[in-house]
């Protein structure tokens, strides 16, 4: 998350693995955040709440952690790092998210 957070100003030489497959699919995981927060376009997000939101989207659609111990991780990191209203955006937004999946899955 943190790579993810630094990479948001400037290119960052030393990136994990993981944070280098969550920039290759950033596309794909921005425009569901743009679904999920119609408000708030991505550019004008907290740069905190945009890594966290990342790479618990990533980790969602790639890993095999259950989905809502992700979202949990995720508004922890959004406690811990973001501002006051950061862990109930982030719940929101992944939990709309998480949503979608299920519903594409049916």
């Amino acid at each position: 998350m943190k790579l993810l957070f630094a990479e948001d100003f400037t290119h960052q030489p030393n990136l994990s693995e993981t944070a280098k497959k969550v920039i290759l699919k950033l596309p794909k995981i921005d425009s569901q955040i743009e679904k999920a927060a119609t408000a708030w376009p991505v550019d004008k997000l907290n740069h905190i709440d945009l890594a966290i939101l990342r790479l618990a989207i990533y980790e969602m659609e790639n890993e095999n952690t259950p989905p809502k111990v992700v979202i949990d991780e995720a508004v922890e990191l959004a406690k811990e790092f973001g501002a006051e209203a950061s862990p109930a955006f982030v719940n929101g937004v992944l939990g709309t998210i998480y949503s979608n999946i299920v519903g594409e899955e049916k």
